[in-house]
């Protein structure tokens, strides 16, 4: 039986290298046999907030300010917890240049590997690079890895949210989208057997088609070794489009949705009840192959932000299971209800409240719901007594009088927050959506 999936190309962000041209989004058929178990997958990429340019080049200038989504962090009470020190993390993706400063020393490339064939499909030679992963003519892989681990540098505000977590770089993906499901389960396996203690995959299988059982095994695997596996939910949540994607669906990965400034789902983010966190994934500020950064939206970047945390605890409680890292960092994400929902899981991921609010002896196994709206109480007014004086009777009255206006503002407040609710939920309901890695 044949197999035809419609595939995203890596030069979906508008990224491009010294002499290539901003493609924006664009589609290639692949068809491969079932016994190859080779589905194509698809890279977690959605157009992009471009630079100030107008463009994403690479190499490029530095980012001189602190990015948004690290702005909302205090990273000094953050790293005094933990820098990840010691926890390796696999990128599996389109590569890890090593040539951009901030990620020179962060990755161990004797730990590496390159797992895209000599020929794609159509037989043609496909530029692979080096056999360690480290060369990305995408840039994709490049900007998962920074928002992981890039190291503090002169001149920028960006740094990795585990800025002395190790990058394990395992090439298995490129721009036209020649990875295959059992190419990343091969890859699973190795990131576990070189002592990964996370592993990011910010990629799914085209349409959302659910893989053979090999990646499914691989991920099993990497869960019975207590490694952390992280994945991007997807990016084909516009026009309230809802779909499982895979591996972020597999029972025991964290499927990581993108939010926004507002922590609001981002548009374009898959919705669904697999998602487990959501995490910033707009105008999202990166390293990129030789030097410098660029701006990327998509949970491609949203799912090493997660990484990031996740190897921030691991590195504090090694002993934890994979299941108790991710349930604490489901159960500390900011909420703006008690429970779990489709567009953003258990919440936005609070990294400081992730590390600071814990019970190391107890660790969560199962986040809970908690919190939300609290019942008003009805005000206590005293009892009436017969036999009261004149002055006695005004005093009580006047009591009421300001005891009932605050009743009514009340009353009023909470009508308005209820209205401004349902509004959100109605709005959620008409832009919800998923999408692909």
């Amino acid at each position: 039986m044949l197999i035809t999936g419609m595939l995203r190309t890596g030069t979906g962000t508008g990224t491009r290298g010294p002499a290539r041209a901003a493609t924006g989004l664009a589609t290639v058929t692949l068809t491969v046999t079932s016994a190859m178990l080779a589905v194509p997958l698809s890279l977690s990429l959605v157009t992009p907030a471009w630079a100030d340019d107008g463009q994403c080049t690479f190499p490029s200038t530095l980012y001189a300010g602190r990015p948004w989504a690290l702005q909302r962090v205090n990273l000094d009470e953050l790293w005094a917890q933990s820098t990840g020190k010691g926890v390796k993390v696999a990128v599996i993706d389109t590569g890890v240049d090593v040539k951009n400063p901030q990620l020179t020393k962060a990755v161990d490339a004797s730990a590496g590997e390159n797992l895209l064939p000599p020929k794609n499909s159509k037989g043609e030679t496909i530029d692979r690079g080096n056999n360690q992963g480290t060369t990305d003519t995408v840039g994709h892989g490049t900007r998962v890895a920074g928002i992981i681990a890039a190291r503090p540098a002169k001149g920028t505000g960006f740094v990795g949210l585990a800025p002395d977590a190790t990058i394990i770089p395992i090439k298995q993906n490129d721009a036209e989208g020649d990875g295959t499901a059992e190419t990343l389960a091969t890859a699973i396996r190795h990131a576990v057997d070189k002592g990964a203690g996370v592993i990011n995959i910010s990629q799914d299988t085209a349409n959302a088609v659910a893989p053979a059982d090999s990646l499914q095994q691989a991920v099993d695997y990497a869960l019975s070794r207590k490694v952390v596996v992280v994945a991007s939910a997807g990016n084909d949540g516009l026009g309230g489009n809802v779909q499982i994607t895979y591996p972020a669906s597999y029972q025991g990965v964290l499927a990581v949705a993108a939010s926004d400034r507002n922590n609001e789902r981002a548009s374009f983010s898959q919705s669904g009840e697999f998602v487990g966190v959501a995490a910033p994934g707009v105008d999202m500020i990166s390293t990129v192959p030789g030097k410098g950064h660029c701006s990327d939206n998509g949970t491609s970047f949203s799912a090493p932000y997660v990484a990031g945390v996740a190897a921030l605890l691991k590195a504090k409680y090694p002993q934890w299971t994979a299941q108790q890292i991710v349930a604490q960092i489901e159960q500390t994400a900011e909420r703006t209800i008690s429970g779990h929902d489709r567009l953003v899981g258990w919440g936005v991921v609070d990294p400081v409240k992730a590390l600071t609010d814990v019970d190391p002896e107890h660790p969560v196994e199962t986040p809970k719901p908690e919190g939300g709206v609290a019942k008003g109480e009805a005000p206590s007014v005293a009892p009436l007594h017969f036999g009261e004086t004149a002055d006695e009777r005004n005093t009580r009255l006047g009591t009421y009088v300001v005891v009932g206006g605050l009743v009514v503002v009340a009353g009023l407040g909470g009508s308005a927050v209820a209205v401004r609710d349902a509004r959100r939920r109605r709005g959620r309901v008409t832009g919800a959506g998923g999408a692909g890695s």
